[in-house]
């Protein structure tokens, strides 16, 4: 067999629509190709490779529309990732489809789709309408091609031919993400970095945030979000939380209000009573708090996305001002009547209630919330109108 060197995409195509094998080019490594809808022509990639039968195959795609055509039972964050990433050293693992020979899964339930980035590869994809199985060109055990001189020097006379690209511009596989279960897994740390595709992830994240005065009910609208499947982020909480276990945030809260610490520890009544009455020392502390809490929040909606989850919310007094709102999808104002207020923040952390309204009147209005807020809840009624006044907007948000 002679092996042809091509330039021509659509040359390229024809001899994979004959049941042909041609290395092509993509951004990381030379891949060795064949019609994927052919089990003989796949056969014979195990064969010149000398690779295991019990290995399944990747297959190269032209497109996303190619997901819902091998592959069912697709997360909605397969789109925002190929949106994303493809074309790019990215392959995604899902649950196949019966339509793709047995041969080419090695007898598994799952698919690995990848689009890759070389313009000529492209065009060979558009021209042959056809899925590729294309693993690397080179013989189990040796290195990657990263050119066709490469491909020639392994495999000149068994395969029919190479699409010369010219050099790989990566060298290194793509990164290989299982997206057919929950959590999802990075099986090979290729070209693509984890962490990058973890914040794509997040990014696909339906977010609700909740936003208002202390004591207006967030806590309870934030509890039903949850009761509808939405991890449920309480900014609040984890700013006290970070309170005892940051070091670096306790630093900077030392240097900035050394007078809230008392015998070497925060007081936070100490901390309150300095930033509630003084709009100045306010400021300076939530810009020292802000960011700790959205780095944190930020790893909970990766972790959370990463899980499988589909929607989030965050809780949060200040979600505007710290910038966290631009994360959200929708931002929801609670407010409620002052007097109500007072009383429940009195109620619920044994404090006065005159040191309950100084922290109200320290906050935003609900003038403010109005203009910069999506939506508002009113909590002027019992805890079931509200409960209920919750689940009626928040499934307009979350199911359109």
């Amino acid at each position: 067999m002679k092996t042809l060197r091509l330039t021509d995409p659509i040359a390229a195509a024809e001899i994979l629509k004959r049941g042909g094998l041609v290395a092509v080019p993509t951004e990381t490594v030379y891949g060795l190709a064949a019609n994927a809808l052919d089990e003989e022509a796949v056969l014979r990639i195990y064969e010149v490779k000398g690779r295991p039968e019990v290995k399944a195959l990747s297959v190269m795609v032209s497109d996303m529309h190619a997901i819902d055509a091998y592959c069912f039972d697709v997360p909605r964050a397969a789109y925002s990732l190929a949106t994303a990433f493809w074309p790019g050293p990215l392959t995604l693992i899902f649950k196949a489809k019966p339509g793709i020979p047995n041969i080419v899964r090695a007898g598994g339930g799952t698919l690995g789709l990848r689009c890759p980035k070389h313009p000529l590869t492209l065009k060979l994809l558009e021209a042959a309408q056809l899925p590729l199985a294309a693993p690397s060109a080179n013989p189990s055990g040796l290195p990657a091609p990263m050119t066709a001189d490469q491909v020639l020097s392994y495999f000149d006379g068994q395969i029919d031919a190479v699409l010369d690209g010219g050099p790989c511009e990566i060298g290194e596989a793509s990164t290989i993400l299982d997206l057919s279960v929950a959590p999802y897994k990075v099986l090979r740390q290729g070209a693509l970095a984890e962490a990058e595709i973890r914040r794509t992830l997040a990014e696909a994240l339906t977010v609700i945030g909740l936003t208002g005065g202390t004591g207006t009910g967030k806590t309870t609208a934030l509890a039903v979000l949850k009761g509808m499947g939405a991890l449920a982020i309480d900014a609040d909480a984890i700013y006290h939380s970070l309170l005892e276990t940051d070091a670096a945030l306790q630093a900077e809260l030392r240097k900035n209000f050394p007078g809230a610490f008392i015998n070497g520890s925060l007081d936070r009544k100490a901390l309150g009573g300095m930033v509630f009455s003084d709009p100045g020392a306010l400021l300076k502390l939530n810009a020292v708090t802000h960011k700790y809490v959205e780095i944190e929040i930020r790893r909970l909606l990766e972790d959370w996305a990463v899980s499988g989850g589909t929607a989030a919310a965050i809780d949060a007094v200040a979600l505007i001002e710290s910038g966290l709102d631009k994360r959200c999808d929708a931002v929801i104002g609670v407010l409620a009547p002052e007097a109500e207020r007072v009383r429940r923040v009195a109620a619920r952390e044994g404090i006065s209630e005159s040191y309950a309204k100084l922290r109200a009147h320290a906050q935003q209005s609900d003038d403010f919330y109005r203009e910069h807020c999506g939506y508002i809840l009113e909590n002027n009624g019992d805890l079931e109108a509200f409960v209920k006044k919750c689940e009626t907007l928040f499934r307009k948000i979350l199911h359109p």
